[in-house]
């Protein structure tokens, strides 16, 4: 109980809450960190705006990113509590990669055999979770997997869990804006959905390679470039093709 007091304690201290809304220059500081997170968060709006293309409409899909969304929340607070102790965790970097890689593996495997994958969805359809519901989870695992990266950089910047907490909180919802618009341009541009699923396979690879035995990390920038790159040349052979 004790540990729990010391973990989260400080979310619950009214005083702490009045000191950094009345405070300038935690603002400032609250502004940073929602820029971090903004930063850091292109690679997940891109899955997450891939994952819900998997579900038949625009209501459907939208719905998804909002249950998402309190989750996002619910698990944010939980992981900020944790703080200090996420960097001992890489070992969820690594079935996060897994699991990103195996998301693009299994995209193309369907479009290479779209009889045999039709058939095997059909046999299995009864014992599986409902399609919406498996896209929420699906969004919810990932928001896990790569918010580890913000709140250490976030922690690093303030040792206040509120000022985190708040600069995550608006951080994501920011996040959620970048993933639908992806979203959108994937109805403008339907290639863009290939796009998305190789840069997926890209994120696998770079979100393995900064795990301590390996300690590689690709800049935020070369990657947002890369990311930017891939959308233009996306948009040009949509625009040869038609």
């Amino acid at each position: 109980m004790s540990i729990l007091t010391k973990l989260y304690g400080p979310f619950f201290d009214l005083n702490n809450w009045k000191t950094v809304v009345e405070s300038g220059s935690d603002w400032m500081i609250i502004l940073s960190l929602v820029l971090i997170e903004c930063l850091l968060s292109v690679d997940n709006a891109i899955v997450l705006a891939a994952q819900t293309q998997k579900l038949p409409d625009k209501v459907q899909q939208e719905k998804s990113l909002f249950y998402g969304l309190w989750g996002a929340y619910i698990f944010r607070f939980i992981l900020i509590g944790l703080g200090s102790y996420l960097i001992n965790f890489w070992e969820i970097k690594v079935l996060g990669a897994a699991y990103l890689m195996y998301l693009s593996l299994n995209h193309f495997y369907k479009m290479r055999h779209p009889e045999k994958v039709h058939h095997k969805e059909h046999k299995e359809k009864k014992r599986r979770l409902p399609l919406f519901w498996s896209v929420v989870i699906s969004i919810e695992m990932m928001d896990v997997v790569f918010s580890m990266d913000s709140i250490l950089a976030s922690l690093a910047i303030s040792s206040n869990p509120v000022i985190v907490l708040i600069g995550g909180m608006i951080g994501i919802l920011c996040m959620r804006g970048i993933a639908e618009v992806v979203m959108k341009l994937m109805e403008i541009i339907p290639e863009l959905e290939v796009t998305a699923y190789g840069l997926i396979a890209l994120i696998a690879i770079k979100l393995f390679l900064t795990i301590p035995t390996i300690d590689i990390e690709i800049p935020a920038a070369l990657f947002g470039g890369l990311v930017l790159l891939a959308l233009v040349l996306t948009a040009v052979v949509h625009k040869v093709k038609n």
